[in-house]
């Protein structure tokens, strides 16, 4: 595997990180020492004991003396906001799901979404709308935008029968998240597919995650009026 150019603790960091998120280390696996780090990539074994403490406070490592240093099992999920699967969300209200792909669209990213992603025009992603039911009734309408160059499996995979947000949680570890809800008026199309009037109070997640400082996908997530928001901390 190529090293990265230079033997900063900054870039060792990145690359560490990159095969984290790409799986090339599946989480629980046991990473190479320092001193075979150190030699990989030139640098000193201080260096790459600092790439790894950094990438420990973020929770994509798990470090135990004399145990060496772990891909984490569930990187940061389980140390901070949880990230829901709708599927399991929906289980819990003693209600059936389904999964509904409605487009999926590779395309380089528009100004605006650039914008809110913090990536270049132009730049590769993956475009997918899709909806969830509980008991045959819409529960979410779900537009994701998800960045290739930081999940590029991703664009291999059809997310016919899963949607992204269950693959997402379970294939690409993030090590920061950033949330907004509010309430919004549903729009013609938002309306159409969750059933309710245009115009009528919809609920509204967005959430925008990064791998250090890749970004990972920015989710859009409408509900219809009756939605409540139930998460643990």
């Amino acid at each position: 595997m190529t090293s990265p150019t230079r033997s900063s603790f900054r870039s060792i960091k990145d690359e560490l990180a990159r095969r984290i998120g790409e799986r090339v280390w599946q989480p629980g696996s046991l990473i190479p020492g320092e001193e075979t780090l150190a030699r990989e990539f030139g640098a000193a074994r201080a260096t790459v004991n600092r790439a790894l403490q950094e990438l420990a406070q973020a929770g994509l490592v798990e470090r135990k003396r004399k145990a060496g240093t772990r891909v984490a099992a569930n990187p940061v999920r389980q140390a901070r906001f949880s990230i829901p699967v709708v599927g399991d969300e929906i289980a819990a209200l003693g209600k059936s799901s389904r999964y509904q792909l409605l487009s999926r669209q590779v395309r380089h990213a528009q100004k605006a979404e650039a914008t809110r992603m913090g990536i270049n025009p132009g730049e590769k992603l993956l475009h997918i709308a899709c909806l969830h039911y509980a008991d045959d009734v819409p529960y979410q309408y779900e537009d994701r935008l998800i960045n290739l160059a930081t999940v590029p499996r991703a664009e291999h995979e059809g997310f016919e029968s899963v949607g992204p947000n269950e693959w997402l949680v379970n294939e690409a570890p993030f090590s920061r998240a950033d949330f907004t809800f509010l309430a919004a008026a549903a729009s013609e199309k938002e309306a159409r597919l969750l059933n309710i009037a245009p115009g009528q109070p919809v609920f509204v997640g967005e959430r925008l995650t990064w791998l250090l400082a890749k970004p990972i996908t920015y989710v859009r997530m409408v509900h219809p009026p009756s939605h409540r928001l139930h998460t643990k901390l």
